[in-house]
């Protein structure tokens, strides 16, 4: 019995202790582009993407998930720019989808994007 508490507070404190999970980061020509990067960076570490695509973000209500219904949403809330950035990486890697929000990397995933 006792075996089993220690067991189970072991696994608590470890999972407790473990750290956050790492972003993704791409590497390129050498370099690592990673989260918080501006644009910029990305180009200049990169190169230019495969292909680009610019669109508003959702708006959503502050207090809620809830998107905020049209026109409400273009005419009285800005548009939040979201640009997404395709890298194909050569013969046997994943392409890499690089998220930019307010001009700097939000995320990166790897694979192909969703239709």
């Amino acid at each position: 019995m006792h075996a089993w508490i220690g067991a189970g507070i072991a696994a608590a404190l470890g999972v407790a202790l473990a750290g956050p999970a790492r972003a993704e980061s791409l590497r390129c020509n050498g370099a690592i582009a990673a989260e918080g990067d501006s644009r910029l960076a990305v180009l200049y570490k990169c190169g230019p993407p495969l292909l680009q695509e610019l669109r508003c973000a959702t708006v959503v209500y502050p207090t809620t998930l809830y998107p905020v219904p049209e026109p409400f949403a273009s005419a009285y809330v800005p548009c939040q720019a979201v640009e997404e950035w395709l890298y194909e990486r050569g013969p046997g890697n994943l392409v890499a989808t690089v998220r930019f929000r307010g001009g700097v990397v939000q995320s990166i995933r790897y694979g192909r994007p969703a239709p």
